[in-house]
């Protein structure tokens, strides 16, 4: 669906993006995971046709991004960070005007309302919009004219626990629907939970490129933690593949005295910490 080779780009003389390649597949979600400034939002720019004076080949459903026509848009959808909708129109008006501007027939305004939780607040100005409710309304406004390819900037940011769980389960449903996602994001518990594969990007530079159960298990460093009562608690860790040999641990299910016993292993924020030496502010 996406194929980049070569890419580079800068707003200067100097380059940003330096010499970037990697594809995504149709029907995948693909996160690109960087902190601020990395080049996730820029990247998404060229990807959809906004900065086309970039060297290299970036080929998006097909098209050559910076010789794209008009029709180009009838294919994606992108739901950038901050919102994109008037102010003064009320969210019914925002979602029929922007359907309007579309070749394709529009999937129903109410569904999609009601799917994000804005039914009841349909004929209230954006302006009286909360950011997370702005949030909910900029994602349905991508999926209006249902198309093949979406682009989610930070879709969840600014989201409390409940909407922000919502968000995640509608973008899993645009995927089983055959949807191939791009999403961008600094929060590496959603594209821990929602994506595929994910490339981290720092300096406009990939680092890593893989999917994060895979980025995850190369380190090897998932560790099993017990406790105990002798003489007040006591606690062990053990490396998960070195259990079999745990002679206090085996003792300890013999005699029936565990107290407690997980399994913990590193996080892809610990992961993205190791490789790229930077941190997700």
């Amino acid at each position: 669906m996406i194929q980049v080779k070569n890419l580079s780009f800068g707003y200067t003389d100097k380059p940003f993006i330096r010499d970037m390649n990697f594809e995504v597949r149709e029907g995948e979600i693909f996160g690109f995971l960087g902190p601020s400034g990395a080049g996730k939002s820029t990247l998404q720019k060229i990807l959809i046709g906004m900065l086309p004076k970039y060297e290299g080949s970036v080929r998006v459903n097909g098209i050559e991004c910076r010789e794209h026509e008009k029709d180009f848009y009838e294919n994606i959808g992108v739901d950038f960070e901050f919102s994109t909708m008037y102010e003064k129109l009320t969210a019914r008006e925002n979602l029929r005007f922007f359907s309007s501007l579309y070749q394709r027939k529009p999937r129903s305004i109410e569904e999609l309302l009601e799917a994000v939780g804005l039914l009841s607040d349909a004929d209230k100005k954006v302006s009286d919009f909360s950011k997370g409710m702005k949030s909910r309304l900029n994602f349905i406004k991508a999926l209006l004219h249902d198309p093949v390819l979406l682009f989610l900037d930070e879709p969840t940011s600014g989201l409390d626990p409940t909407n922000n769980r919502m968000m995640k389960d509608l973008i899993l449903e645009e995927k089983k629907k055959g949807k191939t996602i791009l999403l961008t994001t600094h929060n590496m518990q959603d594209a821990t939970e929602l994506c595929d594969r994910v490339a981290f990007i720092v300096n406009g530079e990939i680092l890593a490129l893989d999917s994060p159960h895979n980025l995850i298990m190369a380190k090897g460093a998932a560790n099993v933690t017990y406790t105990w009562q002798e003489d007040g608690e006591k606690t062990a860790v053990c490396p998960l593949n070195e259990i079999a040999g745990d002679e206090k641990l085996r003792q300890l299910i013999v005699e029936n005295r565990l107290q407690s016993i997980h399994s913990s292993e590193p996080t892809l924020n610990d992961i993205f910490m190791d490789i790229t030496g930077r941190t997700l502010v």
